[in-house]
């Protein structure tokens, strides 16, 4: 899975900005992403401590970009360029410079201004902390009513690499008919940056019709919503687990589904199900789990785990630049 997406960023390079430069993980990450030379990293925090942290741990992070939001030479256009974004709220200079002094805000603004191409953070705060000011900045993209998310399965099986994309396993809780049709959209599309070739099942207790209940109906109806959106997509719904993924048991539940049997892009109808459906497939179908990969803004800009370790940093930053 990585190979193709290293590739792609070895023809097109991309620059990613770290806000927690100083942190161990994220300095052995960004050496490793150095010495491959597919990506350009920045690190935000003070270069003394950040050169001093990498130094005791052995990291050579030469040929990144240390950027010190306490003395970055751009600041006054990076103040100006909040305050104009966030004119409608009234923010004032020393309200923007109070919030560019954080590495969260500091680090998105250099996004916003092109001078980085994706962010990834959270290493050491929580994921609302790396979501906020994406939305408040970056913002959803033309169309897009929400941020969502979904996570990257990956396991060998039987000499290939076997993947699915799940979604949303953590932004929406309770998402609606036309959420649900717009986290399809944006799962459908992160699937095919990974080389999938999707074949999306709504989930749901019931499989076409088998079930009633007004759960039933918002899997049910978003499906529809989602393949009149989609026509070109391989889409069906509402299904149950068991015949999204089993042949057999689609034969007989749903013997006419383009997708039942053979679905590897799993939309799942709210947080509950996803979050929980992900870690028993990650738990004990023996799969990686890679993300949640932020849906749906303008920019690449993805969250870590607080116990993430440094080779989860650099899987990630892998897949935020290829994002871009």
């Amino acid at each position: 899975m990585f190979d193709k997406l290293i590739q792609t960023l070895k023809n097109a390079p991309k620059t990613i900005v770290f806000t927690e430069g100083n942190d161990p993980r994220i300095l052995e990450a960004s050496a490793k992403i150095l010495q491959d030379d597919f990506l350009k990293p920045i690190l935000v925090g003070s270069e003394e401590e950040i050169l001093g942290v990498a130094k005791k741990n052995g990291f050579n992070v030469e040929g990144a970009t240390i950027i010190d939001p306490a003395n970055y030479d751009k600041m006054d256009e990076m103040i100006d360029t909040l305050c104009e974004l966030r004119k409608k709220k009234g923010l004032t200079r020393e309200d923007a410079a109070r919030m560019l002094s954080q590495a969260n805000y500091f680090g998105t603004m250099l996004v916003k201004m092109g001078y980085a191409d994706a962010l990834l953070g959270g290493a050491t705060y929580s994921t609302a902390d790396t979501v906020r000011p994406a939305l408040q900045i970056i913002k959803t993209k033309p169309g897009n009513s929400i941020v969502s998310s979904c996570f990257i399965l990956s396991r060998e099986k039987d000499g290939n690499n076997e993947l699915l994309a799940m979604g949303d396993c953590a932004i929406n809780i309770d998402p609606t008919e036309d959420q649900l049709v717009e986290i399809a959209e944006e799962t459908i599309k992160c699937a095919k940056i990974f080389g999938m070739d999707p074949k999306t099942a709504f989930l749901s207790y019931s499989s076409l019709g088998s079930g009633k209940g007004e759960d039933v109906d918002k899997v049910r109806n978003a499906c529809a919503k989602a393949k009149e959106k989609m026509p070109e997509e391989a889409i069906d719904g509402e299904l149950q687990f068991d015949a999204a993924v089993s042949p057999e048991v689609a034969r007989t539940k749903c013997p006419d589904s383009p997708v039942a049997g053979y679905a590897n892009t799993f939309i799942f109808p709210d947080i509950n199900a996803g979050n929980i459906g992900y870690k028993i497939a990650q738990r004990l179908g023996g799969f990686d789990a890679y993300g949640p990969v932020l849906l749906g803004l303008n920019a690449p800009i993805n969250d870590l785990s607080r116990g993430c370790n440094a080779e989860e940093v650099y899987s990630m930053a892998i897949i935020t630049a290829a994002l871009a």
